[in-house]
């Protein structure tokens, strides 16, 4: 156990640094390619309710995907982490504009406020059909490494548990994000499909 945590965050760093030093108008570049690719995608045409990361500084750009979702009237949720513990819930958004008047964490990203109870939790309701995933890196059988704090896979659990059961679910990758092979542990939710910029 403590020799996978140890190899998970050597990697972590590894990884950082490699993100680190892409320029920002590559990471944006990046991002567009991957929104074209996911916007073609059978499981993004075909899903009605969608939960989309908003994007840390070292994570794809998200904006023009939640832009799409709205505009194809697609049910969009968003996470809203919760610090002191591995908790996370996907809350319904009403727009873009609404998404950019939320409060910033000390993440620096948005998310409804804790005490913010009017919005529509996923699980709450009709679930969920497709979770775009953040991480910090991928490889190509889809195990991700996270930030070690275990928000996703502690959602994914829950997910299996709802009547409509795990939803597909993909990572949207920076080639910089790709590894060989992650270590995992039990805990570890395998991702359904990870996408990234490939050479043809």
């Amino acid at each position: 156990m403590a020799a996978l945590r140890a190899a998970k965050q050597a990697l972590r760093k590894e990884i950082k640094r490699r993100v680190a030093a892409v320029t920002a108008e590559e990471k944006l570049r990046q991002s567009l390619v991957l929104s074209r690719k996911l916007f073609k995608h059978p499981k993004y045409v075909s899903c009605k309710r969608i939960a989309v990361f908003v994007n840390m500084d070292d994570e794809v750009r998200t904006e023009e995907i939640i832009k799409d979702v709205f505009r194809l009237g697609k049910s969009c949720f968003i996470p809203r982490y919760e610090s002191r513990s591995s908790h996370m819930d996907m809350l319904k958004m009403n727009s873009l504009q609404d998404i950019q008047t939320l409060p910033l964490t000390s993440w620096n990203i948005r998310q409804p406020a804790e005490d913010d109870k009017s919005r529509e939790e996923a699980l709450a309701t009709g679930g969920l059909d497709l979770i775009l995933m953040p991480g910090l890196g991928f490889d190509r059988s889809g195990k991700r490494l996270g930030r070690g704090k275990g928000f996703y896979d502690t959602y994914l659990e829950r997910c299996i548990r709802h009547p409509k059961g795990k939803p597909y679910t993909i990572a949207l990758a920076f080639k910089e994000q790709l590894c060989q092979e992650i270590p995992v542990g039990d805990n570890d939710v395998l991702i359904d499909e990870v996408l990234f910029e490939d050479d043809q």
